[in-house]
């Protein structure tokens, strides 16, 4: 039997998973995360989701904020959605969530019913104090929040490696046993080349250009205002796309789109596509791309850093977090340090990419090869269920 192979074939653990974002309704890297798990684990689990959202399918329960509280701090409509979910594991053997939106119901749910909780932590609030910016007094209560599910959960899945030391040096109170790595997955029959053009055709780039793509939220922590400053300066014959949007605050979308008007004045062939354009439009701008951006400040591991290596595509990346664990610096991809001349060493990083067709092949290549060999969901959600009967089983 393989190490990651659930002990047990016979044995179904009664699973609920505690989300904000669940399909159709997926904006960021955590929502991709849930989304392809929750796929994996219904052939090995008993599976209930529960997430944000209108009405109930199978296996799946939507809950919505308190309409009480649709004017008050979104941190406090976060906790009344949170109470819903917790209220709805009733028959459930454990309880397992991502992110602080869902956080505190695993915790309440776990002393309401007397159930194990395991949270997988994305990201972690004291990490991240430019959310105090979009949340404002919010930032306390999710930070709390994030603290007290932390602190008291089971088990704690770590998503890289630099993940783990991360949770450890925010939180010392937590046993270091209770943390364990399970890195983030990639669907490589999904993502995979598509060297359809028709998505290309559409946003009006040059076929004989090369371009440079970006596809993340608008917010601090992808970095999105270090690489507007840093494209100015890059090989005046690359294209540049943008699929860049839900913008954190109003503050970090007006400077944006400053940066943006600014660049687009300096040179041409800049695109910005503000709306969330369907994965199958996103794998065929991926695909073509010269090279893939991601000036992240702050990224336990970067998922869409896999969807570019799986579509063959060479990914330029900031040296932070659980990044290095996926790309594999001057094999499939080159890394940035984040410091005073960041986004010069950018440029200059794309510049090297652009400049070398054939090397950038051959990275694209790897980076395919890395994507199937080492992150297919299947092996994540095995993990991930050994995980589950192990700390069923300690109940």
């Amino acid at each position: 039997m393989k190490a990651d192979q659930p002990r047990d074939r016979g044995f179904r653990v009664r699973v609920g998973l505690l989300t904000r974002e669940y399909p159709p309704d997926v904006y960021g890297g955590a929502g991709v995360h849930v989304e392809f798990l929750a796929r994996e684990l219904r052939s090995l689990v008993d599976l209930d989701v529960h997430c944000w959202g209108e009405g109930r399918a199978e296996g799946v329960v939507r809950h919505r904020p308190w309409s009480a509280l649709d004017t008050a701090n979104d941190a406090l409509r976060t906790f009344s959605v949170d109470l819903s979910m917790a209220a709805g594991l009733e028959g459930r053997e454990l309880v397992h969530s991502h992110t602080w939106y869902a956080n505190l119901a695993g915790h309440l749910g776990k002393l309401l019913h007397g159930i194990p909780h395991v949270m997988t932590a994305h990201s972690l609030e004291p990490l991240r104090p430019w959310k105090a910016e979009q949340l404002g007094g919010g930032y306390a209560l999710s930070s709390w929040a994030e603290r007290t599910a932390i602190e008291s959960a089971d088990a704690v899945i770590a998503v890289s490696g630099a993940m783990r030391e991360d949770i450890l040096g925010c939180y010392p109170a937590l046993d270091p046993a209770k943390v364990h790595i399970v890195h983030n997955g990639i669907d490589t029959a999904l993502y995979r080349p598509d060297h359809g053009t028709e998505v290309l055709d559409r946003i009006g780039l040059d076929r004989d250009r090369p371009f440079v793509l970006f596809v993340g939220r608008i917010t601090r922590q992808k970095g999105v205002p270090h690489l507007l400053r840093a494209v100015r300066d890059i090989d005046p014959a690359a294209q540049v796309v943008l699929c860049a949007g839900a913008p954190d605050t109003p503050e970090i979308d007006r400077e944006f789109r400053e940066l943006f008007e600014e660049l687009s004045r300096v040179r041409e062939g800049v695109h910005w596509i503000p709306q969330m354009l369907p994965r199958p439009e996103v794998i065929q701008l991926l695909t073509h791309a010269a090279v893939f951006v991601c000036p992240s400040v702050y990224e336990p591991l970067g998922i869409v850093n896999l969807e570019a290596m799986a579509c063959g595509t060479p990914v330029v990346a900031s040296r932070v977090g659980g990044i290095p664990e996926v790309v594999d610096d001057g094999r499939t991809g080159l890394l940035v340090t984040v410091d005073d001349g960041f986004e010069t060493a950018l440029a200059g990083a794309l510049d090297s990419v652009i400049g070398d067709p054939a090397t950038a092949r051959r990275m694209g290549e790897a980076g395919r090869r890395r994507a199937v060999e080492e992150f297919g969901w299947d092996a994540v959600a095995r993990r991930t269920v050994r995980l589950y009967e192990e700390i069923v089983k300690q109940a």
